[in-house]
């Protein structure tokens, strides 16, 4: 087939890269060698916008085993013990298909965990889609949240926490990020790295169908008016076979048979053979003949371009491929050595023993494009809201409009969905600042959340992107756990736009400085860019995923009020910062103002210091302040736990309105029984933690005295009444 500008375009290459394509071959590409430039080029499996950014993150440290670069990213909590995460963005797809993007999206985040030798211990998701009002969006929750715990249900692994917002910056672009952890012992922690020449390539798991065929390139470009007709680049899953690879996989990681191992996820067998000779340096020669397929007359093009899932591609030892048979027929799967390492560093391709296409390994992996996109920053803005000309609101009128907002209201109708207990290890399950999960048989635990913040990233980049770091890292530490690292899912527009690449450098900006001065690595992650349709782009919303460590669990602090009369302490000061706040949003309708400043010396004192509260047992319950204010965190603390709470007036606090739904960072609720208050103090004191005892806990009222007195149970029917109508 003669290749036209018509089918270059088609197969999302610029054609300027298709002359650079032609350099490196020294000749023209065929069909399949074009397709598997196109996957292998594309922005998602290449970061050819992004590499240049994501080089300046921090990505080591005492606690990291293994940085970007892998499957997942890999840290040691002791004991011989390593936990394996990543986060991965799965969006064009959920919003084609929505129940089978976010069900692929799950499966696929679950092999990038057990590839490395983990056995998956918990899920995660942040779920991003338009205004309520927008037609598609109730189909497209339903679907989505139906996918997630549809897939992690039937597969046996509990989802444990996330998040789940609603703007209209989303209504063309859902966002579904998924993520995953996973424990394994350091001494077998496995990788994707190729070794040795004449080794047996082997195909594992499911037979190879025409799904998912064009699916990364599909996933590097902007949609418009036809999104619809993409539904065959859409995966389909199966959760029960993939529990079946899993298991095949983690017996023959038992042994010392596998030299390298790497998930078959964006394009296919394209990319796990191309990467895995890349890092070794190393040629791959398949016999595509030999592929397991489940229709007629596939093509080398769409064996090599297919998405199907639940396959895995492995190189073995000599000697070990009968061994390696056995297991994987024993659970159901098909396994065939369809190839070999060589010394020629090419991807060598045959079909019915004639060689279909043959292109230099560095042509697809190191000698991609890297594009240092032009780019504009955005000034930072220095007003401040003036809430006088909103005109007055009683703060008890301002809080049931927070609390009964699609944002803000309770979750339970989403979570009630997603078996959250399986393994029987969860300790803390979503609902709170972070989910627990017990490492098996032992007193130790891990601590996950994930957070985003769209507005104020929009709003203030660089701000935006400290904050999300923040925020993360305070969820771990108010359930007493020593944040280690994080992954994060980089959700963005068209990075040809010089607005968003501003956009991406300055959120980048922001999660490296914070990221370096928490001491905080990166250690994985995913770039989603062309989050956008008919050249409307989303909102930057980079999410943040976070792992934190427990030495010894016994009972975990609560986020809700434990007792009566205890005393409820704010830490951190409050300066009443309403710019970009959800007060103004929800009361008002108005996104205004720059976001909250991020002081790093406080976030870091103040964690520190609450961390060693905690770790001491002085405080009864813990909860982090941020979107929605101080009003928004009681609140919380208050609804469900049958306890109430009083605010008592005090000569220091500001104009009520800015105290109480001010969005101020580094700040905290503790929960303190009055004969250990003044231990707590001194403790405080001795570290400069700004502080201020607020109230107490009461029975059955929410009460701010002189200003609102409300019965908790009216307002858990508030907070739940949005869910439930909807």
């Amino acid at each position: 087939m003669e290749i036209t500008k018509k089918i270059i375009e088609k197969h999302g290459l610029k054609l300027e890269e298709y002359k650079n394509i032609q350099k490196l071959m020294r000749r023209d590409p065929n069909l399949l060698e074009l397709g598997i430039f196109s996957a292998m080029w594309n922005e998602h499996c290449s970061y050819k916008s992004s590499r240049l950014h994501l080089k300046k993150l921090p990505t080591t440290g005492n606690q990291v085993i293994q940085g970007p670069g892998e499957n997942a990213g890999v840290i040691d909590i002791g004991d011989n013990d390593a936990i394996v995460f990543k986060i991965e963005s799965h969006n064009h797809p959920s919003y084609i298909e929505p129940y089978q993007g976010a069900a692929t999206g799950v499966g696929g985040i679950l092999r990038d965990v057990f590839t490395m030798g983990a056995r998956p211990i918990a899920l995660l998701n942040s779920i991003h889609f338009g205004s309520p009002e927008h037609p598609k969006t109730k189909s497209l929750l339903n679907g989505v949240v139906s996918g997630i715990g549809g897939y992690g249900n039937c597969i046996g692994i509990p989802t444990v926490a996330g998040e789940t917002k609603f703007n209209e910056t989303y209504n063309e672009n859902i966002l579904v990020n998924a993520m995953a952890v996973g424990h394994a012992k350091i001494d077998r922690i496995f990788y994707s790295k190729a070794k040795g020449v004449g080794k047996a390539v082997v195909y594992v798991g499911s037979k190879t169908g025409r799904d998912g065929i064009h699916g990364a390139s599909m996933a590097s470009a902007e949609f418009d008016e036809n999104s619809d007709e993409k539904k065959p680049t859409v995966q389909v899953g199966d959760p029960f076979t993939e529990k079946l690879l899993l298991e095949a996989c983690l017996e023959l990681m038992r042994d010392d048979s596998i030299i390298a191992i790497q998930d078959m996820g964006a394009a296919g067998l394209t990319s796990s053979s191309v990467e895995m000779a890349s890092k070794g340096s190393l040629g791959i020669e398949l016999e595509l003949d030999k592929v397991p397929c489940r229709e007629e007359n596939m093509t080398p093009y769409e064996m090599m371009l297919s998405e199907s899932q639940e396959r895995m591609l492995i190189i073995l030892e000599d000697g070990k491929e009968d061994h390696a048979r056995k297991i994987f027929k024993k659970w159901d799967l098909d396994f065939v050595v369809i190839g070999k390492t060589t010394n020629t560093k090419k991807l060598t391709l045959k079909f019915n023993k004639v060689i279909q296409g043959e292109i230099p390994i560095d042509a697809l992996a190191s000698k991609a494009p890297v594009y240092d996109r032009k780019l504009v920053r955005k000034k930072s803005s220095n007003s401040k809201v003036d809430i006088k000309k909103f005109g007055k609101i009683k703060i008890e009128d301002a809080l049931i409009k927070i609390l009964s907002s699609p944002n803000h209201s309770s979750k339970n109708w989403i979570t009630e969905q997603y078996d959250q207990m399986v393994m029987c290890d969860t300790a803390k399950k979503s609902g709170s600042d972070a989910a627990i999960i017990r490492i098996h048989n032992k007193d130790k635990a891990i601590a996950v959340s994930v957070d985003s913040s769209a507005n104020y990233c929009k709003a203030d980049p660089l701000t935006g992107g400290k904050q999300i770091v923040c925020e993360n890292w305070r969820n771990l530490i108010a359930v007493g756990a020593k944040p280690l690292a994080i992954t994060n899912c980089l959700n963005f527009g068209n990075p040809e736009n010089k607005v968003i690449m501003g956009e991406f450098a300055d959120c980048l900006e922001g999660i490296k400085k914070a990221c370096e001065f928490l001491n905080y690595p990166v250690v994985s992650g995913n770039v989603s860019f062309y989050n956008g349709t008919n050249k409307k782009n989303i909102f930057p919303t980079p999410v943040i995923g976070g792992v934190g460590l427990i030495k010894k669990l016994s009972e975990p602090v609560s986020h809700k009020f434990k007792e009566l009369n205890s005393v409820i302490i704010l830490v951190g000061k409050t300066f009443g910062h309403l710019g970009q706040s959800c007060f103004l949003k929800e009361n008002f309708s108005v996104i205004d103002g720059k976001p909250p400043e991020i002081n790093l010396i406080n976030e870091k004192n103040n964690g520190e210091t609450v961390l060693e509260l905690i770790n001491q047992n002085l405080i009864n319950s813990a909860h982090d302040v941020s979107n929605g204010g101080l009003i928004l965190a009681l609140s919380e603390m208050a609804i469900g736990s049958n306890l109430g709470l009083k605010v008592e007036k005090n000569k220091n606090l500001r104009n009520l309105i800015e105290f109480f739904f001010g969005e101020d960072q580094g700040r905290y609720i503790l929960e303190v029984k009055r004969n250990k208050l003044a231990y707590v103090e001194k403790i405080l004191k001795s570290y400069n933690i700004h502080f201020e005892k607020i109230g107490f806990t009461q029975k059955k009222y929410f009460e701010i005295e002189g200003e609102m007195k409300t019965d908790i149970n009216d307002l858990f029917k508030i907070n739940n009444q949005w869910y439930n109508n909807y």
